[in-house]
């Protein structure tokens, strides 16, 4: 195998992990629905829910110590002699056994999009059990009146966010494609990222503080609906 082909993979295999993502999304949003149509009861289906979450953190988190593993032997394997190639698909494989050995599932439900899963199901129950008929309507305008000048709004790129992710630390929202790149181009010039947000003591934005919060971005895809009907 060339490492041309390599590369080929790993590439594909990072494709992967970006569909893992969108598809961890959806069951997200459809155990969100099911929160939201019980009225505060947990429905059977959201633990069923919860259990493909953690499958596919378990897959992405499998893909993420693979590629690590493969771009590790390549670049010693570069460095010798061409025949060295030969043995590049075993030491692969030993290596990844002996990590994925040493992994724990408890690990799991600190992925990131297991902790947005859970949350965004404490949040609709939570929502279910406070809300009720007579201040359905005035709360629902409160929170979009509220959550379109505090937090549509992304402090990078000064838009309505599309996928909203929170930090852990200060608490505040970005975009996540927006905050991703500017935490990249930071790591590039040797620099921590500050938060973006006028006034926050932050100075160390980390990927591993961001986390995506579901009921925010139903939020404003239910606004961005209302006024395409308006």
């Amino acid at each position: 195998m060339s490492l041309s082909a390599v590369h080929g993979t790993l590439s594909s295999l990072k494709s992967c992990q970006t569909d893992i993502g969108t598809g961890m999304d959806i069951v997200t949003d459809v155990a969100m629905d099911l929160a939201e149509a019980h009225d505060g009861e947990v429905n059977p289906g959201i633990k069923e829910m919860e259990a493909m979450i953690l499958e596919c953190a378990q897959l992405d988190r499998e893909i993420n110590y693979f590629v690590d593993v493969v771009q590790q032997v390549t670049a010693e394997v570069a460095t010798q002699q061409p025949e060295a190639m030969f043995s590049l698909s075993d030491k692969v494989k030993e290596q990844f056994t002996e990590r994925i050995a040493g992994l724990s599932d408890a690990d799991l439900h600190r992925h990131q999009k297991v902790v947005a899963f859970k949350d965004s199901i404490k949040n609709s129950l939570n929502q279910a059990n406070q809300e009720t008929a007579e201040n359905m309507e005035e709360l629902d305008e409160d929170i979009a009146v509220t959550q379109s000048q505090v937090n549509f709004t992304c402090p990078l790129t000064q838009v309505e966010m599309v996928n909203p992710v929170k930090n852990k630390k200060c608490n505040h929202y970005y975009d996540e494609a927006a905050i991703l790149g500017l935490i990249k181009t930071r790591h590039s010039q040797k620099k921590k990222c500050r938060c973006p947000v006028v006034g926050c003591g932050n100075t160390d934005v980390k990927e591993s503080d961001l986390v995506p919060d579901q009921m925010l971005r139903r939020k404003i895809q239910s606004q961005k609906r209302n006024s395409n009907r308006t």
